[in-house]
């Protein structure tokens, strides 16, 4: 019989199948750049919005705190969009005619709401609660970049699922103080710029039980320094804080000196009760 195929056949049948895999492992590199990119998670991108706020006016430049727009933000899942009212509590005495205001004007006049374009946009079944990362350490820099830099809003980091689950896998990289959440400029402690923290023993939510400075205890309060030396002698600080209540005077607590984030961190995860990176990994820290 014959022969069907030519030898050159098996070399082509053989190349055929490597440029197959080749075409697939190209494929599936240039869909995962695809999802990674900005085109798909908006990452950089600044929504023309009804009205262009500027951030870095209003907040760098007027010193507005966030908590005054975004009224809900330690208490509700949502940080929340201010109504027209927080705008016109402004508005009606300054910029009263100009152009650029004239959908705050007409809202305030109407009553329809403003219809912003929500920048930092998860999926509808991803759940995200604002209260307990604020309440438990996460600055509002942290996920939203500096704002009060930002003369139009946008969204710095991708949101994506790998970028949330880097931080709870390792949340004592980005806690701070409670004091400083709202603070864009935090940048950590460091040896030349030390933090200096406290348990209060406050009861309530976790977060009000330290008390973090970052000025030296001791050098603004000599007290501090005598306080602490009768701990070391066998005082307890609970001896020394009922003493002082019953004199009327308030003595300061021991501080410890942490001059690295990651120092830092783990003191707060420990007295901010954060659980472990296995249960915050979990699926059900984020889907519902």
């Amino acid at each position: 019989m014959a022969q069907v195929f030519d030898r050159s056949s098996n070399a082509l049948a053989r190349m055929s199948l490597v440029l197959t895999g080749l075409l697939v492992i190209a494929l599936g590199v240039a869909l995962n750049s695809l999802q990674r990119s900005p085109w798909v998670t908006r990452q950089g991108q600044r929504p023309d919005q009804p009205i262009p706020f500027s951030h870095k006016h209003h907040v760098e430049g007027l010193g507005l705190q966030c908590q005054y727009c975004h009224t809900s933000v330690e208490k509700s899942s949502y940080a929340g969009i201010p109504p027209t009212k927080t705008c016109i509590n402004c508005h009606a005495q300054i910029w009263t005619n100009a152009q650029l205001l004239e959908p705050v004007r007409e809202s305030w006049a109407t009553g329809a709401s403003i219809q912003w374009i929500k920048v930092h946009d998860l999926p509808d079944y991803v759940y995200f609660n604002h209260e307990i990362h604020v309440n438990k350490g996460i600055g509002c820099a942290s996920c939203h970049g500096r704002v009060d830099e930002m003369p139009l809003m946008y969204e710095q980091n991708t949101l994506q699922m790998e970028w949330c689950l880097n931080c709870h896998r390792n949340p004592a990289v980005n806690l701070r103080p409670t004091s400083e959440i709202y603070n864009m400029a935090w940048a950590g402690p460091s040896s030349d710029k030390p933090v200096w923290c406290t348990q209060t023993g406050a009861s309530g939510p976790t977060a009000q039980a330290v008390n973090c400075t970052t000025k030296d205890p001791k050098g603004s309060n000599p007290e501090v320094a005598m306080l602490q030396a009768s701990a070391v002698s066998g005082h307890s600080e609970l001896q020394a804080a009922s003493d002082g209540a019953s004199t009327g005077l308030m003595l300061p607590a021991s501080y410890q000196k942490f001059t690295s984030q990651i120092e830092l961190g783990k003191y707060l995860t420990a007295q901010y009760h954060i659980r472990s990176a296995n249960e915050l990994s979990s699926c059900e820290v984020c889907h519902r």
